[in-house]
């Protein structure tokens, strides 16, 4: 996979207009090269391909990486430091990621490198992470069985939420059931949110105790072997749901089934976040939902590409994405429903299929 990955970024070098490219953001090196160490870099030309790294990962990277050459990096003059890797190289123009690399070390790079008279270091903005929009169908598979984890935890919820049980404790058992059902760890922080907390899209248990009458979002995801999944259900804590909640959860799953019901792959990302905020907003809550309609998931939580207002671009056949309404109201609390798709010519592939059975009787 990496050979597909390592050609797939070099037949961009023209438009991008270098001769070679230093990757830094680790994200971009695991995907690139399959290396997974928490230190490292990737110096490529169309010629050659390194991967720079210091001694706790040189086996590991040796082993998981063996489309590149390895370079041994290290703090003390005997090893190589980033400005010997990018002049390795040999070339003229290398661009380097200048979303991911400090105006100091930047700085401090281009000091280093300014002997050679002959070498250009040009800023590239979000090149790679595009490329990784479309998902592999090893990549949809990772993410499927961390689909499956975390719908198996959601529906635990009902059986496990019960008044008096704090946010945090309830945070806990479902941590607990993904853990012990194969997860890795978790894809972010689990999110509980009971009663007015709702109102916080992303509120952080705390000890509040969970009482008849509240309403609770719980937003979660499993991660597995670095890819992610993410999931959101709110449910009602008792027998008979006031009538806010009839509406206010009505109107949330509406606007989330109008959005999966006509996204499709090469619709821009602002057209298929409309689908959804103008159902609310034409019911009087359009200021009540003050985030996307979605976002990319994969080896971030948060990726491209966007369901957003603001995001003209088109969002890819085999992009994995979230669609996740909600309206937040002060002082009462709110609604998500989220799920997790795959983004094809003919609508979405469900990778999220945790039933919505929203009432927890008491």
């Amino acid at each position: 996979m990496s050979k597909e990955r390592l050609e797939k970024i070099r037949s961009n070098f023209e438009s991008w207009k270098v001769d070679g490219i230093l990757i830094t953001n680790l994200t971009n090196v695991r995907w690139a090269s399959g290396f997974t160490g928490s230190s490292g870099m990737l110096a490529i030309t169309a010629d050659n391909a390194y991967l720079g790294t210091d001694f706790r990962y040189w086996e590991q990277a040796a082993s998981q990486a063996p489309d590149y050459e390895l370079v041994k990096m290290g703090r003390t003059a005997e090893f190589v430091h980033i400005d010997g890797l990018v002049k390795m190289l040999g070339v003229g123009r290398v661009g380097f990621e200048a979303s991911d690399m400090t105006v100091a070390a930047f700085g401090d790079l281009r000091k280093k490198c300014k002997d050679d008279e002959s070498l250009t270091l040009f800023p590239l903005n979000s090149r790679i992470e595009p490329l990784r929009h479309t998902k592999t169908e090893s990549e949809l598979e990772m993410i499927r069985k961390a689909a499956v984890i975390t719908d198996a935890a959601m529906a635990a919820v009902n059986n496990l939420a019960k008044p008096g049980m704090t946010e945090r404790a309830l945070a806990w058992e479902l941590e607990k059931h993904m853990r012990e059902n194969g997860a890795d760890g978790l894809a972010f922080d689990i999110i509980v949110a009971a009663g007015p907390n709702g109102a916080m899209a992303h509120h952080h248990p705390s000890d509040t105790q969970l009482k008849e009458g509240d309403t609770i979002i719980v937003d979660m995801g499993a991660m597995l072997d670095g890819y992610h999944s993410d999931l959101t259900r709110t449910f009602f804590l008792g027998n008979t749901p006031d009538e806010t909640f009839k509406i206010v959860y009505d109107l949330v799953h509406t606007a989330q089934k109008n959005a999966l019901n006509n996204m499709k792959a090469g619709m821009k990302g602002q057209e298929i976040d409309a689908f959804a905020r103008e159902v609310i907003a034409d019911a009087g809550h359009g200021d009540k939902f003050g985030h996307s309609l979605g976002h990319g998931v994969g080896l971030n939580i948060h990726e491209g590409p966007s369901l957003s207002s603001i995001y003209d671009q088109d969002i890819p056949s085999g992009s994995v994405v979230s669609v996740e309404p909600g309206v937040y109201l002060p002082g009462w609390g709110g609604v998500r429903i989220e799920d997790l798709v795959v983004v094809t010519p003919n609508g979405p592939e469900f990778l999220s299929n945790c039933p919505k059975t929203p009432i927890i009787p008491v």
